[in-house]
């Protein structure tokens, strides 16, 4: 089931994005987040939603503004994660589905995806669902003592 994320969840998000954060190169932030910072994302963000099967939240998916300034108000940043054994199943599909879903109902023109050049999945999972690479930033991130690629993403809504 995807639903918006409550308060409540900011643990189990917690625990997904602090694996990503300190075991792979999905992200290239090496620090791990606090639950406060959590539940100020879940707040803060345009959009959180959260796959959830049998109770257990599985993965989520936010959007929030891609850059300051009036001009990017209808652009929007996505970030995705799935825990490993939830990946290969839809769930992925499903919470970008939900985050389209609000980003029309909230007049967003355009979705962004930062994808880690180091994560092999990435970039086919966003053109799976009609994004575009619009451009490659090399060694632009720096994680585990070595350089990694940005790929720069867009679906126009």
């Amino acid at each position: 089931m995807i639903r918006r994320a409550h308060p409540s969840d900011a643990s189990a998000i917690r625990a997904l994005w602090n694996l990503a954060i300190l075991k792979t190169l999905i992200t290239f932030n090496a620090v791990a987040k606090t639950q406060a910072e959590v539940e100020t994302a879940i707040a803060e963000q345009d959009a959180f939603f959260v796959a959830e099967e049998a109770g257990a939240v599985l993965g989520y998916a936010a959007f929030a503004p891609f850059r300051t300034g009036i001009g990017y108000a209808q652009t929007k940043e996505h970030s995705i994660m799935l825990a490993p054994e939830a990946r290969g199943r839809g769930l992925g599909r499903a919470l970008m589905d939900a985050l389209e879903v609000e980003a029309r109902a909230q007049d967003v023109h355009a979705l962004i995806a930062g994808v880690s050049g180091s994560n092999p999945g990435g970039e086919p999972f966003h053109a799976a669902l009609g994004f575009v690479t619009v451009g490659r930033m090399s060694e632009v991130g720096h994680k585990f003592d070595a350089w990694h690629d940005l790929i720069l993403m867009q679906k126009v809504l």
